[in-house]
């Protein structure tokens, strides 16, 4: 695949998301805000919402809809798509021949990514997706890595869909009731856990937390809109047993069942306006500028079996998980520890204790 370049926006000091650009482009080859969002595989919401976000830090409006008859460009939006053009074509022409001869370089020696990756299926997480763009920076390991809810990672393993899967639990010593749902795909004898990380979760609210949202309790307040993860997840576990044990009942919280498939997706929705509160970790809730209520604590898990343990690639992984570059990273985000980070323990020693 040929390097390219491509140019940044921004308004002030924020740069606008680099999926707005993509979502115009879809718009204006579609007619159709629907059929953008299917082509590009966004959630409705998500880009109803990252539009919004876009258009007020810009002060106009970017797309237009209209009943009956889809979706076009607004002058700004047409306007925006052409400087996008053009700064790319000034950017490319200046660079031509520096690309050029990073191709050819790049044409000339057998990739190393070639190789077959090691295939990880993980629930949500940004450390592990930091570990992954390290080891991809390095070119030591290919790595394929997919987010999926926590209990369809574990299947992914059991059906030999995945070399790795990633799954948390509540840290609770006391009830280990909230491992029931896990245990099912972890009985396996040749099944080892890797000690991952250790993350806060808890409400994200809005900057300033305007709707005063101090418990699980306070979701059921008339007005207040929330927005949920999938049932699948291991953050929906978690939400769903602490909601039975404040005895708040789901269908009194108004978008209970509207869903999201990460944590930073659950953040943008709340930082553009479309919901008052969700549930997931810190990291994600500072990244984007709002208020955490810190609820519970877990510890993140990377399933594998002993002989997927052994290759070369996957001793590769571990040994890049405890160096103090990414050890670094891992402490920067917010709600994250390290504690522990690389240990191979057995699924049994690993449930019980923390």
């Amino acid at each position: 695949m040929a390097l390219k370049l491509s140019a940044r926006w921004f308004t002030g000091n924020m740069e606008l998301d680099s999926r707005v650009m993509p979502l115009l482009r879809a718009v204006e080859r579609t007619g159709s805000l629907n059929q953008a969002v299917a082509s590009l595989r966004f959630s409705y919401r998500h880009a109803w919402g990252l539009l919004g976000k876009t258009e007020r830090s810009l002060g106009q409006q970017l797309v237009v809809l209209q009943r009956g008859r889809g979706a076009h460009l607004s002058p700004l939006g047409e306007k925006l798509l052409a400087a996008d053009d053009a700064a790319t074509a000034v950017l490319g022409h200046g660079m031509e021949a520096a690309l050029r001869s990073l191709n050819d370089e790049a044409a000339s020696k057998p990739s190393r990514k070639a190789e077959k990756p090691v295939v990880i299926h993980a629930s949500h997480d940004l450390a592990l997706a930091g570990l992954r763009d390290l080891l991809v920076a390095s070119g030591n390991v290919a790595v394929d890595l997919h987010f999926r809810g926590s209990i369809e990672c574990l299947a992914s393993l059991s059906r030999g869909d995945c070399d790795i899967a990633g799954f948390h639990v509540p840290d609770s010593e006391a009830d280990d009731s909230a491992y029931a749902p896990y245990r099912p795909w972890l009985k396996a004898r040749t099944l080892r856990l890797v000690r991952f990380v250790r993350r806060r979760q808890g409400l994200m609210v809005a900057q300033g937390n305007p709707k005063r949202l101090l418990s699980l309790a306070d979701l059921a307040t008339l007005g207040v809109r929330f927005v949920n993860r999938q049932p699948d997840s291991g953050t929906r576990l978690c939400f769903d047993r602490l909601l039975a044990s404040a005895r708040v009942q789901p269908e009194r919280i108004n978008g209970y069942q509207n869903e999201e498939f990460t944590h930073a997706a659950v953040a943008a929705t709340i930082a553009s306006g479309m919901a008052d509160a969700g549930f997931g970790i810190e990291a994600a809730a500072r990244q984007h500028a709002l208020d955490f209520i810190p609820l519970a604590m877990e510890r993140y898990f990377l399933a594998a079996r002993v002989a997927t343990l052994a290759r070369a690639d996957v001793g590769t992984l571990l040994e890049e998980m405890k160096q103090p570059t990414f050890l670094k990273r891992v402490t920067a985000l917010p709600g994250y520890e390290e504690r522990g980070m690389g240990e191979i323990v057995s699924v049994r020693e690993a449930l019980r204790t923390g």
